[in-house]
């Protein structure tokens, strides 16, 4: 797989720093006083200071529960699940949708919660219960 670079905005440095670093273990790359590079879980974010970061829209729908557009993701095994979890929990940090089961019983069960960077940008996390389902129809 190839990994993807997603750069977004933050309010501030050092809190993103806090959040991915710190609560999430990611590994810094390069920085600079504006910008902070991390490895997402194989994936490379770029952390931009910005005066302009727009409130999320949940005006999305994914299985009865509404989800905030757009949103950053990340497909994680179920026990790295269940450690983020733990450390997000551990930092006190609130779940905007609370962990949970999605599509229980059905083709493409996974694992799913999401929170907020302290910036506010939106996170899912997910782990599948059998991955071969992450493209099922």
């Amino acid at each position: 797989m190839n990994p993807f670079h997603y750069a977004f905005k933050v309010k501030d440095i050092a809190s993103t720093r806090r959040f991915y670093v710190d609560m999430l273990g990611c590994t810094e790359g390069r920085s600079t006083a504006t910008w902070v590079d991390f490895d997402f879980f194989g994936h490379q974010l770029s952390a931009h200071v910005s005066a302009d970061i727009p409130a999320a829209d949940y005006c999305g729908q994914v299985d009865g529960v509404r989800v905030p557009i757009p949103h950053l993701g990340c497909i994680l095994e179920q026990e790295q699940f269940r450690q983020i979890q733990e450390r997000l929990l551990e930092h006190s940090i609130t779940f905007i949708v609370e962990p949970q089961t999605r599509y229980a019983g059905e083709k493409g069960e996974q694992l799913t919660m999401f929170v907020l960077d302290l910036s506010g940008n939106p996170i899912e996390f997910k782990a599948f219960r059998d991955k071969a389902d992450i493209y099922t129809t």
